[in-house]
């Protein structure tokens, strides 16, 4: 067994389950070691049934006296056992749960956990967590058990993936493969740290919290570093980089362009044009990024750019990560009267100054080249960036995002680059008035959308899924809400956008949406970025609790970009104070990078970047919230770039990063 090797050669591992884990990406034996727990369920209580108190979480080990399944009135099914450990009896109860009677028997040794309680003056754990006491082995030494009897490691799950499978697989593959993992680590810089293969270890199989801690802290240093080095190493050779011909900015040229937009350039947006502009007339290639709220104006700004490089016979490529942002790019452009070409999976226009389109741009060969501009950066992968940016004869590069990023996270992830913002927008954009809206108001809440789109509004409901799930029954789906709305708002016209339809599907969406012949659209956050309508006045976000600050943000701001009242209403089945507070604060705060911070703090960082959060590897453990962490990192980076610029006498900190580079995102 060795880390690459396919989950399909372990035994007991089929076709079907090889689909499920592969929807948490796991492909690998590397890939399951590196599934971390994000929490633990402490079961670490030994005691007696006699000593045990009422609400306590505890762990007993014991014989079943008895097991039954018994049908209610409502023939619902639940399995009774009575289990006595030497001190006294007590019931265990688990619902829906028939099987149970084929895996336990009369007579079998348990060890159970859970929370003692107090049933019809019957002592009882309700849903306990068991395994076979005459079976307990692996990697746990003298610990009593996997899935009881201790810290017991909680993972992500997908449908028919439980947590308990996991953790059988894992203790059973980490006694081969621990001594086969390579430390990439200096020792130096590992001092005061767990070596990695007993950090994996205690991070799935903890004998104490201190364990637990001590693990999560080497592999999270181990993430953030990583990311410090690639960031720090990208930005020392991009500098090494042959020097380029400056390009020739003629300030009536820009004058000219200027004067014929409808608009005035915003402070911010003047001091940024002015930044990208000292880069261009130096011989150094530009490396930027520009960070601006939706609404902004990072478009115009990069327009301006790609007019002034085809002044000097050179073209733009410009890539967004879906073709409905490419879609709104193109028209943007255009209406600025910028010659421009579209080039998506299922568009092929004419050619032009500037190239907008998807992924299908990596596949098209264009000459003279002089500017890539990325959109939304941090959804693409390093290869295609890398690919894009080897088309261009003369490689400078602006990416652009509307993810806020806090700066203390921006100087970590974005290293590499120069970086500018936008923190204003422009005048006449509404203040989005936003409500969290209980779920007694909710037909309230229908009838005032109808009224408004009855005075000529349209209206964006939002879902978190596109189908039903059966195990998110609570969490709205786009296909199940559009049926249900036709029938509440029967006289209005409704259409469904999603991210699996057809890009010819989705453009004739968007049109008839941006035409007024839809009077609502109901999406999944597939909007987010790249739809435009500044007739649309209300955003509705349905299951508000599963985004994060900054993506419901961005989701409000697709209102509010015309001159009427704009709202944004937010449901949730989550009515916790601690959700519903969190929520709240959209109602007061509009500036995004503050709503990233609060994120950061109470969700950590990977409400703000997704799964893949960086863009250039996927934190499981780390977090952008531990600035201590964060520093430290960055100084053993640049202490060890310093001294190894090149990684020559670090091989295995070499293979490190290419295989982050090659694996980050999914191309």
């Amino acid at each position: 067994m060795e880390l690459q090797t396919s989950l399909s050669q372990i035994t007991g591992i089929g076709p079907g389950l090889l689909y499920k884990l592969k929807r948490l990406n796991l492909n690998t034996i590397e890939d399951l070691i590196y599934h971390f727990p994000f929490r633990y369920d402490d079961f670490s209580n030994t005691t007696s049934a006699l000593e045990a108190q009422i609400g306590e979480t505890v762990t007993l080990q014991g014989e079943i006296w008895s097991i039954q399944n018994i049908y209610t009135r409502s023939r619902k099914i639940i399995t009774k056992a009575v289990f006595n450990d030497g001190t006294s009896p007590i019931e265990l109860t688990w619902f829906n749960s028939s099987w149970l009677t084929k895996q336990i028997q009369t007579g079998d040794r348990l060890q159970v956990s859970g929370k003692i309680t107090k049933y019809k003056n019957k002592i009882s754990i309700i849903a306990p967590r068991w395994e076979k006491a005459d079976h307990l082995e692996g990697v746990r030494a003298h610990l009593p058990g996997v899935h009881t009897g201790r810290l017991v490691p909680v993972y992500p799950e997908t449908e028919g993936l439980s947590s308990k499978w996991l953790r059988t697989k894992i203790d059973k593959i980490l006694p081969q493969i621990l001594d086969k993992l390579q430390d990439p680590l200096p020792d130096e810089i590992r001092k005061n740290m767990l070596k990695l293969n007993e950090a994996i270890k205690k991070v799935h199989f903890p004998e104490s919290w201190e364990q637990a801690e001590k693990a999560r802290e080497r592999l999270g240093f181990d993430e953030l570093f990583y990311v410090s080095l690639a960031t720090q190493k990208a930005r020392l050779e991009w500098k090494n980089k042959p020097l380029v011909e400056p390009l020739k900015i003629k300030p009536s040229d820009l004058k000219k362009f200027l004067n014929k937009l409808p608009f005035k350039l915003t402070n911010a947006q003047q001091k940024v044009l002015k930044e990208i502009l000292d880069d261009l007339e130096k011989n150094q290639p530009m490396n930027r990024l520009i960070q601006g709220e939706v609404g902004s104006g990072k478009t115009v700004v990069a327009a301006i750019i790609a007019y002034l490089v085809h002044l000097n016979n050179l073209k733009t490529l410009f890539m967004a990560p879906t073709e409905i942002l490419a879609f709104q790019h193109f028209e943007t452009l255009k209406k600025l009267g910028i010659n421009v070409g579209i080039y998506t999976g299922s568009k092929k226009g004419e050619d032009g100054d500037v190239f907008v389109g998807t992924h299908a741009l990596l596949n098209k060969e264009i000459q003279d080249v002089g500017l890539v501009i990325i959109d939304e950066q941090q959804r693409f992968g390093v290869q295609q960036r890398s690919i894009l940016r080897s088309k261009a004869k003369v490689p400078h590069f602006l990416t652009m995002t509307a993810t806020p990023i806090p700066r203390t996270i921006a100087l970590t992830l974005y290293g590499d680059l120069d970086m500018s913002v936008i923190n204003e927008l422009p005048k006449g954009r509404q203040i989005v008035k936003t409500f969290v809206v209980p779920e007694k108001k909710r037909q309230d809440s229908y009838k005032f959308i109808a009224k408004k789109v009855s005075e000529g509004d349209q209206a964006y409901i939002i879902t978190p899924l596109i189908e039903a799930s059966e195990t998110l029954l609570s969490v709205k789906a786009a296909k199940v809400e559009f049926e249900k709305l036709k029938k509440i708002f029967p006289n209005l016209r409704l259409d469904l956008l999603h991210g699996r339809m057809k890009g010819a599907e989705k453009e004739k969406i968007i049109k008839d949406f941006r035409s007024g012949k839809t009077h609502i659209l109901i999406s999944t956050s597939v909007v987010e970025v790249g739809m435009d309508n500044p007739n649309a006045t209300i955003m509705v976000i349905e299951g508000a609790e599963r985004f994060g600050l900054s993506q419901l943000h961005q989701l409000r701001g697709r209102v509010g970009r015309g001159t009427k009242e704009s709202f944004c209403l937010l449901y949730t089945s989550n009515s916790s104070k601690d959700e519903q507070s969190r929520l709240k604060y959209l109602e007061t705060t509009f500036d995004g990078l503050k709503l990233a911070e609060l994120d950061l703090k109470i969700r950590g960082s990977g409400q703000i970047f997704g799964i893949m959060q960086s863009g250039r590897f996927e934190f499981k453990i780390a977090s952008f919230s531990n600035l201590a962490l964060l520093e430290k990192t960055k100084q053993e980076a640049q202490k060890l770039l310093s001294a190894d610029p090149t990684l020559d006498k670090h091989p295995r900190l070499a293979a490190k990063l290419q295989q982050i580079a090659s694996g980050v995102m999914p191309d």
